[in-house]
């Protein structure tokens, strides 16, 4: 019988680590609002831009109160993921 050899724990550089991490955190968000919303990738930038009234004056796009909650919900749930994610590099 062939003994296995340990596994090798790399070391892990905190920085490189949790900027990457960071990194993503828009791009997961934007996946899990239009999962959600069941929106396409256009239709998310759509949402997010200011529209321009004749007038001049800028408003912005509505977003039913449903929308508003379900984002606000993928937001919450986006955060406590980074949150927890980080838990490992906390002292105990």
């Amino acid at each position: 019988m062939k003994k296995s050899k340990p596994l090798q724990v790399l070391p892990i550089n905190l920085l490189q680590d949790v900027h990457s991490r960071m990194i993503n955190l828009p791009i997961y968000f934007r996946e899990r609002v239009c999962e959600e919303c069941s929106w396409s990738i256009p239709t998310f930038y759509r949402k997010m831009r200011n529209i321009l009234k004749p007038g001049g004056d800028t408003m912005m796009p509505n977003l039913s109160n449903a929308e508003k909650e379900k984002i606000i919900a993928v937001l919450d749930e986006v955060y406590a993921s980074f949150w927890e994610y980080c838990e490992k590099y906390r002292k105990k």
